[in-house]
């Protein structure tokens, strides 16, 4: 590491020559491998645009000269260039993150993890930039995968209709997370094989000067393009053609397992994926579709460009052959795709992050709940984690409740899982999205026989007096502990399992006024429109007193679960805490 320790801005990349920069160019490389050895992250993705990084420091002025990388699968190089280079080497200095982030620095103009969003951003920061008379380059970084997103597509043609610097840098490694998948990438392709040259042309349709490099990762030649558009006065693609994990083999010939890897993987060798995995939710989705499959050519499964983040795997994507469709980047369309096939007779299953989610607010409460079309949406990742503040997955609960005609289920363990699956694949009424519980999956070994056709009813697991907890989805098993402390104390407390996050139980809740005087909610989200203050709510004209416990509404960033679970109270001697003080008429937790 002997020239990335004198590197801790890009103006001492400037003073390098051609072989240094290509000697640091290793050095990073080393560096994206040591960070993702030792913590985990984006591997392949980065090591494929190491050259073009290294370059654009190189002809480029920043922070002057404006950055914009879609998501953050590309930056670790630039975080290197930017001073940040402790969160590579060593030993790691976690507070640097895996993602941009102007609170780092000010190289990074955005707080940046969803895909497809550099266009859009970088369109804008270029027009303000015109308005205000000002005269420097923006630079928009874009991956090929990334660019069928539908927001790409509308950035791509707003800024066209820029008359002044734009410069966007397609990365073309011929990936998004998994293959590409659309019409596009046939254009894509031709292009490449004719160097640049073919008459059908997509970024010429939109009026842009268009600029081909077939060596993505070759210094020189990626400095000599750089320098040749660098202060051009009108929009320009620069299309270069990289490889993704380029400079470690195993990335190199598995790109979709090293896109985001995890700790340990990093040995020169290609991961073997042991015969007899442990049970997962994912895995214990793929089993229950392919079962389904068998006996219904109906069944679909979809997946918008995540298919590791659902465990879809090639396994399970090779079986179902054209039953399964990645959609691209592009989760928007897949709710629309997704509520077409259901209309028309299919038994559509569309798998999908939390985080996600986000991306597909209208068409969830258009597309798909105006019309009421039967689908089934599977939510994976949903709840508290320690992940990064651009893929929480404790929104979706808010989000999705309150949409008109939804049913979101919350099963608690393997069994209601897979009954709730099996209802949704079948019933015709409604359209349903069901929370993959986190974690390990709890067996029961018993058989839920819930009728969840009869909308809305709560199952009570232990009738006691005085104290009711309702726990939802994955928070049940914190709602038994709970509980279980109560009875330490004396108590008799009633412990229910919702099962429903989109409707109240208002016979069951009317019922506890009896002999209750206090609820208790759990939810793995957070509060704020969510499933525990509609019960609050309920009771808010009755002298029922209601304890809510969830998340604050705020972006965390890469903070412990175990922090964010004793910042909101969601241990049960906390909550056992709370009680003793509402029961002695002291103060609520707020």
């Amino acid at each position: 590491m002997t020239l990335l320790k004198k590197i801790d801005s890009p103006y001492d990349l400037k003073k390098l020559s051609l072989d240094e920069m290509k000697t640091l160019a290793q050095e990073i490389r080393d560096g994206i491998l040591n960070r993702v050895n030792k913590i985990g992250g984006h591997c392949s993705p980065n090591l494929g645009i190491v050259e073009a990084t290294i370059a654009l420091h190189y002809v480029f002025n920043s922070p002057v000269d404006k950055f914009i990388f879609d998501v953050s699968h590309q930056c670790y190089t630039h975080k290197m260039l930017t001073g940040r280079k402790s969160g590579f080497v060593g030993d790691i200095i976690k507070n640097i993150s895996g993602f941009f982030n102007p609170n780092e620095s000010e190289h990074d103009t955005f707080v940046l993890g969803h895909t497809s969003t550099s266009l859009s951003l970088a369109s804008g920061v270029a027009k303000a930039r015109d308005i205000n008379g000002d005269n420097y380059n923006v630079i928009a970084l874009i991956g090929d995968g990334s660019l069928s997103g539908g927001e790409a597509f509308e950035g791509l043609n707003n800024a066209a209709m820029l008359n002044s610097n734009f410069i966007i840098i397609v990365n073309d490694n011929e990936m998004s997370i998994s293959e590409n998948q659309g019409g596009l990438y046939k254009n894509l392709r031709e292009l490449r094989e004719s160097n640049g040259t073919c008459q059908n042309n997509f970024f010429k349709t939109f009026g842009y000067d268009y600029h081909y490099l077939e060596e993505g990762n070759n210094l020189e030649k990626l400095i000599e393009l750089f320098s040749q558009a660098k202060d051009t006065t009108k929009p320009v693609v620069l299309h270069i053609h990289t490889l993704k994990g380029n400079g470690y083999t195993p990335a190199e010939e598995n790109k979709e397992m090293f896109h985001n890897t995890v700790s340990g993987r990093i040995n020169g060798k290609t991961p073997v994926i042991p015969a007899n995995l442990p049970e997962t939710y994912g895995n214990i989705t793929t089993d229950f579709i392919l079962k389904k499959r068998e006996k219904d050519k109906s069944i679909v499964a979809i997946t918008a460009a995540t298919p590791g983040g659902v465990s879809f795997t090639k396994d399970f994507r090779q079986k179902m052959g054209d039953a399964y469709i990645d959609v691209a980047i592009s989760e928007e369309h897949a709710m629309g795709f997704t509520s077409g096939l259901a209309k028309n007779g299919a038994k559509p299953i569309f798998a999908v992050q939390s985080s996600f989610v986000q991306r597909t607010y209208d068409q969830i409460s258009q597309d798909i709940a105006l019309n009421n079309s039967p689908v089934t949406v599977i939510v994976y990742c949903g709840g508290m984690s320690g992940i990064d503040m651009t893929h929480l997955g404790t929104f979706d609960i808010s989000m999705i409740s309150n949409i008109p005609n939804i049913v979101y289920l919350a099963p608690t363990n393997k069994e209601e899982y897979l009954s709730m699956l099996d209802w949704s694949i079948e019933q015709v009424e409604h359209p349903v999205f069901i929370r993959v519980p986190l974690g390990e999956p709890v067996v029961t070994g018993k058989k839920d026989k819930t009728n969840y056709s009869n909308l809305n009813k709560y199952q009570v697991v232990e009738k006691g007096s005085e104290i009711a907890i309702v726990a939802l989805g994955t928070f049940f098993q914190l709602g038994e502990k709970v509980s279980a402390r109560l009875k330490q104390a004396g108590f008799n407390p009633t412990l229910i399992n919702p099962k429903y996050i989109t409707g109240l139980d208002e016979d069951l809740l009317e019922g506890l006024k009896d002999d209750h005087n206090l609820v208790i909610t759990l939810e793995d989200g957070i509060l704020d429109g969510g499933f525990g203050q509609k019960i609050a709510s309920f009771y808010g004209d009755s002298d029922m007193k209601v304890l809510n416990y969830g998340g604050k509404k705020e972006f965390t960033d890469r903070t412990k679960v175990t922090d964010l679970y004793e910042r909101y109270h969601l241990t049960p001697e906390l909550i056992f805490e709370d009680v003793m003080k509402q029961q002695s008429g002291k103060l609520l937790y707020a």
